[in-house]
């Protein structure tokens, strides 16, 4: 006996259910879009990018909510970085298992 599997349409990613999987993720600072210097990690090359704390998220991520706390100031590629998009998707997909 076969048995048909249907392919179950993936949930919609929504604030309530983002989990923050992006925010484990490396982020330059490309543009000023007014990330406050704390937030900020300059490598020996004077490369800037997120600062990400011992346990691997960014620091502007506010642990209790799994909201960013710069929203208005976050870089750049976060502000491209869309929620629900294949991206992030893959990116949550690729944390899951």
């Amino acid at each position: 006996m076969t048995i048909a599997v249907k392919n179950l349409p993936e949930p919609e990613v929504t604030c309530s259910n983002c989990e923050a999987c992006c925010c484990r993720l490396e982020v330059m600072i490309i543009s000023d879009t007014g990330v406050p210097d704390e937030h900020v990690y300059v490598d020996a090359c004077g490369g800037e990018s997120m600062l990400r704390l011992s346990d691997g998220w960014c620091s502007a991520l506010d642990r209790d909510t799994l909201k960013c706390s710069i929203y208005e100031n976050r870089p750049w590629i976060c502000r491209e970085f869309e929620m629900g998009s294949y991206e992030c998707r893959d990116e949550r997909g690729d944390l899951s298992g």
